[in-house]
This record gives C-alpha cells, structure tokens and sequence, in this order.
C-alpha cells in the first residue's frame, strides 16, 4: 500500500492500554495514534513504559486490558504464533542492540528472513539486500561480518535488515544509545532518510533535537503514563505540563551541548535511490 491511499487513517491505536509485571504496572491507560506516513516519537524518562509500549504493538508483550491494532489487526488478540509471525512481517522492529547473526556475513543477514520466512526468490533478495546496502551505505561491507564492523555500522546494517522484510511501520527503540557519539549521526541520517520518504515510523529515543525536527508528534511519558502530546512546535517550545517542562530543560540543556556528529561521508548524501512503497 503506497502512502497516498487511506492517509488519513491511522496505522496504529491504542486504547486504554494497561500492562503490568506482577504487581509493578508498566503501561497505565495508554492512548496513542500514528497516520500512515507520519513519524511520531515517545519521549520521557528512563523505566517510563516507552520500550515496553512498543513490544506490545509486535505481541513481544502482551497488555492485561486495552485494545491495541495495527492496520485491521487487533495485535492483543493474536494468540497463535503463526498470527504473530504474520504480524511481525508488516512490522519491522530495531533494538538498541543490533542482534545481527555473528556467524553470517552482512548480506546474508539481509536476506535470510525474506527468503525463509517470506518465501522470496534468493536472486531477488539478494538483489534488493544489495540496494539497501547501498542505501544504508554499507555495500563494500556486504562479505564482512558483524564482528568486523562498527558500532554504527552494525545499526545501519539492523535497520536495512528490517527494511528487507518490507514493512508498512518501523519501530526504532533508542537505536542509537549504544553507540559512541561519533557514530549516531549515520545512524540519525539514515532514519531521516526513510521519513522523508514517507515511511510510517514510531521512534522511542532520547536524540531530543533530532525528535523535534522529525516527528509529526511527539509523546511525553512519565511512569507509565502520556503526560502530554502534540505537534513538536508545540510540545518542545510550549509544553502545557510542568513535568514535560523539567524533563525538556534538562534533556535539551544536554543535547545542546553534545550534538550528533555525522560521518563525513554522510554530508550532503542522498542514500542510492531506493524507494518503497509502504
């Protein structure tokens, strides 16, 4: 589905969504919306509820109540494994740890999934992993193994294997807290990249200045709760709730100071000319 049709409908709803481990409850009566091809991001303190917010939209966790979908999907009603494998090919997930397969090259980690679990033609997937590599900026690394490359390499590398799969929404879950500061600029870029494309992206991440330049919205959760949400003019320039303004105050004071360095090689590149239709 191109993003042009049904744009006005949302892609993802929660609704009054509780989760809780035990007696500690993680998620306590999230409300959240993201349109086809918006970029929305989830802000908010460490232990806020935000990473375990996006393991329920892929059935990694399952709410105790509340009602979560993805397209026509009811994602806390699928129970078989088959439903959610059927799920988690239109949903394409990066971790904070990029958790490549170390005994297989970077290619082949690109096209292991599309070609075991979607069934493609091994040419064909080859193919397309190869314009990811290139899009990512990674194709002289294709032969290397994981072990072989760096931190923000294996990231990029991450995040073309999920785009491998061909999702209609990607969801980043702090991919760049791992990485050294020199590093996370390429990352950033590449993320950019696939918003301006109009990919449907929910971002979990503490890269306050770059949440700010590409969401359509941004979420403020604190203990398990949405403080508040809006348009990121409104919400980092003017937020209405006094805990958003304290959080923003320090977080911006140090992002301020430690912005996101790029690779050079990353100035002013377009990344290949791969397009998707998601």
């Amino acid at each position: 589905m191109t993003v042009t049709e049904n744009a006005s409908s949302p892609l993802v709803q929660l609704r009054d969504v509780h989760l809780s481990f035990g007696v500690n409850a993680v998620l306590k009566g999230i409300d959240l919306e993201v349109r086809r091809g918006q970029a929305v991001s989830i802000i908010g303190p460490s232990g806020s509820g935000k990473s375990s917010l996006l393991r329920c939209l892929t059935g990694l966790l399952r709410p105790q109540s509340g009602e979560i979908r993805v397209a026509d999907t009811r994602v806390d009603q699928q129970r078989s494994e088959t439903a959610l494998i059927a799920l988690r090919k239109r949903v394409g997930f990066v971790f904070q740890q990029y958790n490549l397969f170390p005994h297989l090259t970077v290619l082949e980690n690109l096209v292991i999934a599309p070609t075991r679990v979607n069934g493609r033609d091994r040419a064909e997937a080859t193919a397309e992993a190869r314009r990811l590599l290139d899009k990512v900026r990674l194709a002289h690394k294709e032969n290397a193994y994981p072990g072989e490359l760096s931190g923000g390499q294996q990231q990029r590398v991450a995040i073309a294997r999920a785009l491998a799969m061909r999702p209609e929404l990607m969801l980043f879950d702090e991919v760049t807290s791992a990485l050294d500061p020199e590093t996370v600029g390429e990352v950033l870029t590449v993320i950019r990249e696939l918003v301006d494309e109009g990919l449907t992206c929910v971002l979990v991440t503490h890269e306050m200045r770059f949440a700010e330049e590409v969401s359509d919205a941004v979420y403020f959760t604190e203990a398990g709760r949405i403080v508040e949400h809006g348009p990121p003019a409104q919400l980092f320039k003017n937020p209405g709730h006094e805990r958003t303004r304290a959080f923003l105050h320090r977080a911006l004071g140090d992002h301020a100071r430690r912005p996101p360095v790029a690779d050079p090689a990353f100035a002013g590149v377009a990344f290949g000319q791969v397009r998707f239709s998601y």
